[in-house]
Parts: C-alpha cells; structure tokens; sequence
C-alpha cells in the first residue's frame, strides 16, 4: 500500500494517466497536486517528511513491505532556540544561526536523521538559553532541509516544521538537546472544528482585506491556504499571518484542541491589534 514517501512514484504516475488523457500535467505541479491531495501545503512540507522518515543516505523505499510511521514515543533531539519567532507544523523558513551551540546542534542533525526541535525562548536577548525557565515548554519537531554558510560566516539553514512537541528533559552539553515526546490534537476532525473553520477563513478575508472569490485559481494557490478540509492544517497555516505578539503565537502553538485554536484565531482577527515582530533568528 502506498504512502506519503512514494509521493513521487505517484506523482510519474498521475503524470502519465492525464498525458493518455491529452492532459499536459508538468512532474513538478504533478508533485504539488500529490502533496495538496495528502493534506499537506505544498510539495516542501511533503519533501521534508520524507526525508525526516528515513536516515540520510539511505536509498529509495522499498514498496513492498508497508513500512511502519514514525515512532511516537519520546526522543532525544538537538534543539533549536529561537528569538521572536514560533515555528508552527507545516512551516518552512529559513533560519540564520549565528550561536555556536545551535552550530553544533546542525551538524549532529546534519549526521543523523536531520530532525530538530524548534522552540521559542522566552527572552530574545538570552545569548544561552540552556535551562527549562529560558524557553517555552511547547515546540514543533522540524527537519533541516538543507544548510549553507553565507559570505559573512553566518550559517543559513532552511527547516520544515513536523509535529508539535513538549519538552520533556533538557540535555544541555556540546550542544542543547532535549527529550521530547509528541502533542496530539484533540477534535481536529469534528464538526464543531469544521464549522469554526469556516467561520475562520471568512474572518481572515476581512482581516486581510483579501476577496478569495475574486482570485484566480494559482493565486489561491500562492497563498497557500487549505480548505476547512483540515481544520488543524487552516489553523496552523493562518496562526503565523497573523499580526500578534510572540506570546500570542505561542499560545496558539501550545492549544492542542483545534476547536479551541481556531476559537482563539477568530478572537484574536476581530480584535485586530498588530503588534509585528523581528525577523527568526536562531
């Protein structure tokens, strides 16, 4: 039975059922339509799960024999700290590491199986965040997609966001780590989250000042916004637009009900108070 790591197999093969159908479908928005069908924002997010999903250098799937999902319970991970910045699942963004501690924390994912935790500390002036009261309980498992260093030594690493994930035990030596072990949301699928996830998206027209019905199609796509299909996706995708404090988007992270989640998004679009904040910074 296929899954989400034989997204590209399936990708060729809808590529070539439209081509018999005089349908011109290119591989790569073939690769996006697969990961949009697999609940998933784009093709980034899909890539970065398979990747997370094997070790590096490990060649392609065997197909045959179904392969088991990522554990769940806990594990150890290099962390990342950030400054002014909440990752949410499903995010991609590049981060600027200048701190020789999260260097360290690179290069051990780098070796092993590229999976971080991203974690908000609570004071961005903190220079070594290595205790429990320094950062915020709650983060999100992301996998390095790839790492280079710019001309002015600093290193820029680009992570796809994963699951959320509570820290459990800090491991604080070459480089900080923790013990963490997964957040499970509670009524992602339930009518009351579909029915908040409608309301959710007509709010954040007008919070945006964006008429989704008058955009064409690939518009809508370049915003990146799911349907209410997936009331946990919508939310996670909006949270981070929003024009709110730190705090706040912390908040949001930290609400593992989804019902509750899109309840605060809605509350927090009619109160309209922006309050922007600096660019990530690791």
């Amino acid at each position: 039975m296929r899954d989400f790591r034989d997204a590209k197999a399936m990708a060729q093969t809808l590529s070539e059922a439209l081509s018999a159908k005089s349908v011109s479908l290119s591989h790569s928005e073939s690769l996006e339509l697969i990961a949009r069908v697999l609940g998933l924002r784009d093709w980034n997010v899909l890539a970065a799960r398979i990747q997370a999903s094997q070790p590096i250098g490990a060649g392609p799937r065997n197909p045959a024999p179904e392969a088991s999902p990522p554990p769940s319970s806990s594990a150890d991970l290099p962390i990342f700290p950030m400054r002014d910045f909440v990752l949410f699942p499903q995010m991609t963004v590049p981060v600027f590491v200048g701190r020789d501690k999260t260097r360290r924390a690179v290069e051990h994912a780098m070796a092993g199986d590229r999976r971080v935790l991203v974690v908000a500390q609570r004071q961005a002036t903190d220079e070594d965040p290595g205790n429990l009261a320094s950062l915020y309980p709650v983060g999100v498992t992301a996998s390095v997609i790839n790492c280079q260093t710019q001309v002015d030594g600093v290193l820029k690493v680009s992570v796809s966001g994963l699951q959320r994930a509570a820290i459990l035990h800090l491991v604080n030596a070459d480089f900080l780590a923790a013990e963490v072990a997964p957040v499970e949301e509670q009524r992602r699928q339930s009518a009351e989250a579909a029915a908040r996830s409608s309301a959710v998206l007509d709010t954040y027209q007008s919070y945006a000042n964006i008429d989704f019905s008058s955009l064409p199609r690939r518009a809508k796509a370049r915003l990146g916004l799911p349907s209410i299909g997936d009331p946990g996706v919508l939310a996670d995708t909006l949270a981070p637009l929003l024009s709110i404090s730190i705090e706040q988007k912390q908040q949001l992270l930290e609400t593992s009900d989804v019902v509750a989640r899109l309840e605060k998004i809605l509350d927090l679009m009619k109160a309209g108070r922006p309050e922007n904040g600096p660019e990530p910074a690791g």
